[in-house]
């Protein structure tokens, strides 16, 4: 493991999507870290996530496809690092929003990695685990597998993914890599249709938590899992291009993976009381049911693995959530200054 402190204090990051909730994580670790960091990103679209207790002091409210304040806001910034986070990142969502969904996920992209291309700085562009053909077996998928995505979002992912590789091969800047995380939980997260948020809304009002898919398999992780995986990927990308500049997977260890009813038994446990029920439906939405990633590439060759095991993970999420909010802030770096020893 790289010394963190030794590639990002001082160092200028360029974090897109920093109003969200992996976003707004990321920038609370720079910080910690002594990064300077300019935001970029749309307003929060909930309140009381992270980015309410800890906003970057350079911060531009703005969508990645207005394409010249981005371009504008990255030149004039002039940085070391960017990591390109801001996104539509809802699987249903992307039913309703499908071309929009398309536009910010790759156009939003494109435009990013063009604002960059004459500058001589470090990329990570941030995508997800539906990139690939999910074909619903128990499989670890692996960066070189087929690229796929059945819904719109899966789909805008997978285009990214393309997007990064060309960008990667046709113009000056080599150093551009992508990362696929998991299902990502923490506290902050307040999204629609996410299943912390729902557990926490529900139990914090004393209401039954309806579950659409009990049985689905995911790889869940801490948010901060990832993001010490992207923090350590842009630091090995700095120094050796040629070797770092590529895909990587970021997700739990292969026996570490629960279903989405484990997932709400073990929360309620931790909060202290709640119950659950079944709210699948015949003919609702499709999302995916078996999802599993190898992580063996980030292991090697990024000397990068998960700290906490799910059961781990799903108790410093719902202890977030259980901070008083006048403590969340300092909770919030407790946990990252925890996560770094």
């Amino acid at each position: 493991m790289v010394r963190l402190q030794d590639f990002y204090t001082n160092k200028k990051v360029f974090l897109t999507g920093h109003t969200g909730f992996k976003g707004a994580w990321m920038a609370a670790w720079l910080q910690q870290l002594g990064a300077i960091v300019k935001g970029y990103a749309l307003p929060p679209e909930y309140d009381n996530g992270v980015y309410d207790y800890i906003r970057p002091a350079d911060s531009i409210l703005d969508d990645i496809r207005n394409k010249a304040a981005l371009q504008t806001a990255i030149k004039e910034f002039q940085p070391d690092f960017i990591f390109h986070l801001a996104a539509q990142p809802l699987v249903r969502r992307s039913y309703e929003i499908p071309a929009e969904t398309f536009d910010v996920n790759v156009t939003g992209t494109a435009n990013v990695l063009e604002a960059a291309n004459n500058l001589k700085c470090t990329i990570v562009i941030i995508t997800t685990d539906k990139v690939y053909e999910n074909k619903e077996q128990d499989i670890l998928y692996k960066e070189g597998d087929a690229l796929g995505g059945y819904d719109p979002y899966s789909a805008s992912k997978a285009c990214a993914e393309l997007v990064v590789s060309s960008f990667r091969n046709s113009f000056n800047n080599k150093a551009i890599a992508s990362v696929r995380a998991g299902n990502v939980i923490g506290g902050g997260d307040w999204n629609k249709d996410r299943i912390i948020p729902d557990i926490v809304r529900a139990l914090s009002n004393e209401q039954v938590i309806e579950v659409r898919n009990p049985v689905s398999v995911r790889p869940w992780q801490h948010v901060l899992e990832p993001i010490g995986g992207y923090l350590q990927l842009g630091a090995l990308l700095q120094q050796d291009p040629a070797k770092y500049a590529k895909a990587y997977n970021f997700g739990p260890v292969a026996e570490d993976h629960l279903t989405v009813k484990e997932l709400v038994e073990k929360a309620i446990s931790i909060w202290g009381n709640g119950q659950w029920k079944d709210a699948s439906k015949p003919g609702q939405l499709h999302e995916a049911t078996l999802l599993k990633l190898d992580i063996s590439l980030a292991k090697e060759e990024l000397q990068w693995r998960p700290k906490l095991n799910a059961a781990q993970a799903i108790e410093w999420t719902i202890n977030w959530y259980k901070q008083p909010a006048n403590n969340r802030q300092a909770y919030t770096i407790q946990q990252i200054n925890e996560y770094m020893q």
